[in-house]
């Protein structure tokens, strides 16, 4: 009978305890700006910047790296991540000039007192460059973004992160999130009122896109924003992508796509799959082929653009 119990016992352990994250970052180096001139932020001389590895037990070689931030004794915030698979895991990679260019914008053009809103990620890595208020300051993890391997591992991997990063958020700044990515799958007066209601009435508010929150915002909302993305090779033949552009959307059905771009000689290719949802207020915000422009758009004012970012002024 007491062997009985103790298996039984120790069933429920292995029952109850998750396996681990399906691979670790690893510490390689630590140093200021100076010292990770990939990064470009010659502007943030003082910035205490740790890279990491993003390592697999079974894999000699990393699958990609992770540069953090961190300010005393705050929580540290993910700069740069930048991906060495085939798939998106984790975070999005986007090219580093575009996090420094746009920061420089806001800290020298946004008034002081103004309100910037964005995804969480991207919140808080504008708060600490510009030490303009954000409305979203924790770690939220959302959505999680993992290959196909990875999902049944995916309360691990958020156990995980959450504990990597340190986060502390409350369940209203959770809700606040959600809140703000139904904003964004709104129309587009639907979607700025709602956003004006979450930032109050009259305080002075610029809400920040990427092209990437495209697929993030998929990913949250799969039923209401259907996304898909390939990575393509520039050759120079932009008359030639343009067609094989077109082919891919009679091919697959897709109704409109939009450009991100990698590197000088790739570029990353989202897809909106669904003519319904080019009438979202996310949709809006970006371009889309011949469907949208943001330079069109009443709603909000277009008030500065670089790169994969676009800044509007919330009314």
């Amino acid at each position: 009978m007491t062997g009985g119990l103790v298996l039984l016992g120790w069933f429920a352990i292995l029952w109850f305890t998750p396996e681990p994250a399906p691979y670790h970052y690893e510490l390689i180096s630590e140093g200021k700006a100076e010292q990770f001139p990939e990064l470009e932020l010659d502007a943030w001389p003082d910035l205490n910047i740790s890279k990491y590895e993003v390592r697999v037990e079974e894999i000699d070689k990393p699958l990609g790296r992770a540069y953090a931030v961190q300010q005393g004794n705050s929580s540290p915030v993910l700069i740069n991540w930048e991906n060495d698979t085939s798939e998106l895991l984790i975070a999005i990679d986007q090219k580093p000039s575009e996090l420094s260019g746009i920061a420089k914008a806001i800290k020298d053009h946004a008034s002081e007192g103004a309100l910037i809103l964005s995804w969480w990620d991207t919140s808080r890595q504008i708060s600490l460059l510009t030490g303009h208020d954000t409305l979203f300051a924790s770690y939220l993890g959302m959505p999680k973004i993992l290959p196909p391997q990875w999902q049944e591992q995916s309360d691990s991997v958020h156990e995980y992160e959450e504990s990597f990063w340190n986060s502390n958020a409350s369940k209203q700044e959770q809700a606040k999130f959600q809140q703000f990515s139904k904003a964004l799958l709104a129309s587009p007066e639907d979607g700025v009122s709602q956003l004006r209601a979450l930032i109050g009435s009259d305080r002075e508010a610029y809400l920040l896109v990427h092209v990437t929150d495209l697929y993030r915002l998929g990913l949250m909302h799969p039923d209401k924003f259907s996304i898909a993305y390939q990575n393509f090779p520039l050759t120079g033949n932009m008359h030639g992508l343009i067609n094989h552009m077109k082919v891919q959307l009679d091919k697959n059905g897709f109704d409109t796509y939009t450009l991100q771009s990698l590197t000088d000689n790739e570029i990353r290719v989202f897809f909106l799959e669904n003519e319904e949802h080019s009438n979202t207020l996310m949709a809006q915000l970006l371009p889309f082929s011949d469907k949208t422009s943001p330079l069109e758009l009443k709603i909000m004012q277009l008030v500065y653009q670089h790169d994969g970012y676009w800044v509007f002024n919330i009314p």
